[in-house]
């Protein structure tokens, strides 16, 4: 059986906000690790049916950004959801929700703005 790993590596300021996040896998293409603003990790536990995770986010992570991020992350998580049920219906539930929040941050951003 072949092992594949996926190390990351979080920098803490003094008060434990993470400064940097790098990652790094043993089957990427990249030869040195990559540097993220943010990241979403999640387990599910199946004997206990729960979901565990790990969100972190640098201090120069700016709102723009993360509601970029979020939005890539539900279209992400939709498609893994088709391929995982074939349920089409949600999938596309779920990628118009995502399209809504994306409209709607945007939307409150404009009107922030002026």
């Amino acid at each position: 059986m072949k092992q594949s790993n996926i190390s990351v590596d979080i920098s803490l300021d003094e008060h434990k906000v993470p400064q940097n996040i790098h990652w790094s896998a043993s089957d990427s293409t990249a030869d040195l690790k990559q540097e993220a603003k943010a990241m979403m990790l999640a387990f599910w536990d199946g004997a206990d049916k729960s979901a565990l995770r790990i969100d972190l986010w640098t201090k120069e992570m700016m709102v723009d950004e993360m509601a970029d991020f979020y939005y890539q992350t539900l279209m992400g998580m939709a498609d893994t959801f088709l391929r995982a049920t074939q349920n089409q219906e949600l999938t596309a539930e779920m990628k118009v929700y995502a399209k809504d929040f994306y409209k709607k941050f945007r939307a409150t951003q404009l009107k922030d703005n002026k």
